[in-house]
């Protein structure tokens, strides 16, 4: 099957996934869902690319696998604070800012489509790899692969430290500072955002269309830093943990690790 026609099913899958699960977040008064919906997306997109494309099957194997067990473990980790769950912060936010206007459902509607959107932009680099025939690996596939693993490690860590935090009631209201989080304030963000990196390194292996791969680490680093990672993270954050949170801005990297600064005070 053509890489045209493997990208338009991946986008009509994307699009009747997220009609489905716009309607579910509306019926249960919880747009959380849309969440879930971009990271699984990854998984099926990579199923089906990985069996239809035309590629060197080692290729589809490997990127594939990349995709596939990053998507389903984000979106595992993120199931657990949905289902069941009250719609998250973020999404009460945008709620109450988007109904002064009118038209609640259908803004949100155009949110979640333009999530689906993103999920197949973000694909392309899977899908270029996908349809690259030439049977063999090139050093940069292996330098993606070596990124991916580190990346993926780093993520797992910081969110099981975070995960054993929060699970500790004696730790409610404090600030996590253990392990990676002593070294940035959103560890999980940035090896989630070397994730991208890798990505692209790998499809930096099929030219001429896998240098499209080299606009999604600066693309991630936009959302996450501006959009819907570390700005409102850190909103919620200052009005849950007050002056705790705003002394760890102080001393802790906000995405980079990075040695903590000392404060004369402390």
């Amino acid at each position: 099957m053509s890489g045209l026609s493997l990208l338009a099913i991946g986008a009509l899958f994307c699009f009747a996934s997220m009609t489905a699960l716009w309607v579910l977040g509306r019926r249960l008064a919880n747009f959380s869902f849309v969440d879930l919906g971009w990271s699984s997306h990854f998984a099926v997109l990579a199923l089906l690319y990985g069996l239809l494309a035309p590629g060197w099957p080692y290729r589809r194997l490997l990127i594939g696998g990349m995709y596939a067990l990053w998507s389903l473990r984000l979106a595992l980790h993120l199931a657990t604070r949905i289902i069941g769950e009250p719609e998250e912060g973020r999404y009460r936010s945008l709620r109450e800012e988007w109904s002064a206007g009118g038209n609640l459902n259908l803004k949100f509607y155009a949110f979640f489509q333009f999530q689906g959107a993103l999920n197949v932009f973000l694909a392309l680099p899977l899908l270029v790899a996908c349809i690259n025939p030439r049977p063999s690996l090139s050093l940069v596939e292996w330098i993606g692969f070596a990124i991916f693993v580190v990346a993926i490690v780093g993520e797992s860590m910081a969110d099981a430290t975070l995960a054993r935090f929060k699970a500790d009631p004696a730790n409610r209201g404090r600030v996590c500072d253990h392990g990676l989080w002593r070294y940035s304030r959103h560890p999980n963000y940035f090896f989630e955002w070397l994730i991208w990196v890798a990505y692209a390194a790998f499809a930096l292996g099929s030219p001429p269309w896998g240098y499209v791969g080299l606009l999604m680490p600066p693309l991630m680093l936009h959302f996450l830093l501006n959009v819907t990672g570390i700005k409102a993270t850190e909103e919620q954050s200052l009005k849950s943990r007050g002056e705790a949170y705003r002394h760890y801005q102080a001393t802790t990297s906000a995405f980079v690790p990075w040695f903590p600064r000392r404060l004369p005070r402390d």
